[in-house]
């Protein structure tokens, strides 16, 4: 049994792919072999997919993908596949409604996180809300999609929910940023006991001197609840000369209290290093938006896009990945604090 447990529902079943016993890594991650797992022009009018989340659903997978047309607008697009790999995908994007039944399309969607909250899952994704916003919706069977009211103001990007409530309330992270593409942002928490209504916002984690993360972070997969604490991947971005680079990083937060950060590595776990993170429509990117996990065997993986043209697939163990975060732990006095000023 790992020595830390995973505290969610066990999947029937997870794709998965040993660390290669040649290879050397930096991090307790490894690439899947077979990367990327979807290619550009995936479907017709779509060019490509990327930045995108997958949850377990009846002995399979389904997932809500970040479908980039060839007009160059970004809609979100339902998938369905029977290993979390190879992936059928509906030829039209995802019809949204309001609570009436009514069509209730967003201008654009995008970088989409899937979450199960007791039984209903919630999809959130960055919208136009005259500016930068984030959309909220919510499905039980994958068939209808109901779209709720935007939860705040703009300009915030980069949401996600907590896969259960904590002390009776939903807890999203989200990062406020402006509308263009931000030279700046923090992790933020927010609470709400009906999904409408939403307030105590408490500030989780900067960006830190750390050269992978010096210019911002964002929330990243839905943060994974463990003996330990909240597992969040998120993604952490420098600036350099010839652009941005996005990493991926780990932190692990309170359970009780969550804008509290216990422990913060000071080193990314992913960084754009194969051909399908560096070359791309944006190169050098890896942006982590799903995982999953097993509490039997501990076993995590991690669904991230890539150079924002294709989705690529990750791995590892709950136990070397929080042990890794541990030891190269750097937290500072605003992580560790409550928040609130």
């Amino acid at each position: 049994m790992p020595k830390y447990q995973i505290l969610a529902p066990v999947p029937e079943k997870m794709p998965w792919q040993d660390k290669p016993a040649d290879e050397v890594c930096n991090s307790p991650l490894w690439r899947y072999n077979e990367n990327p797992i979807i290619n550009r022009n995936p479907i017709p009018g779509v060019a490509r997919i990327f930045n995108s989340a997958v949850i377990p659903y009846e002995g399979a997978f389904v997932g809500v993908f970040r479908g980039e047309q060839t007009n160059g607008v970004s809609f979100i697009y339902f998938g369905r596949s029977q290993d979390g790999i190879h992936w059928d995908f509906e030829k039209d994007k995802i019809q949204f409604v309001d609570e009436n039944g009514k069509p209730f399309m967003p201008g654009y969607a995008y970088d989409p996180r899937l979450v199960k909250v007791e039984d209903t899952y919630y999809i959130m994704w960055c919208t136009d809300f005259y500016g930068a916003a984030i959309g909220l919706a919510k499905t039980k069977d994958f068939k209808t999609f109901t779209r709720l009211d935007n939860p705040f103001l703009p300009f915030n990007r980069n949401a996600v929910l907590f896969p259960r409530k904590i002390n009776g309330n939903f807890v999203m992270l989200s990062r406020p940023s402006d509308s263009g593409h931000t030279p700046f942002g923090d992790i933020f928490l927010s609470e709400s006991p009906d999904l409408v209504y939403w307030g105590k916002h408490r500030h989780v984690m900067g960006r830190s001197w750390e050269w992978w993360e010096s210019l911002k972070i964002g929330g990243g997969a839905a943060p994974i609840e463990t003996s330990e604490g909240w597992l969040l991947f998120y993604h952490g971005v420098s600036g350099t000369c010839n652009g941005y680079v996005y990493s991926i990083g780990g932190a692990i937060l309170d359970r009780d209290n969550p804008s509290i950060v216990k422990y913060r590595c000071d080193s990314w776990l992913l960084t754009p290093e194969k051909w399908y993170e560096e070359r791309g429509f944006v190169g050098n990117v890896c942006f982590p938006c799903a995982t999953l996990h097993d509490n039997n065997t501990g076993r995590i993986a991690i669904y991230y896009g890539a150079a924002d043209s294709y989705v690529g697939l990750a791995f590892g163990y709950v136990d070397e990945i929080i042990d890794y975060i541990k030891e190269h732990n750097r937290t500072s006095d605003s992580d560790t604090e409550i928040g609130i000023k």
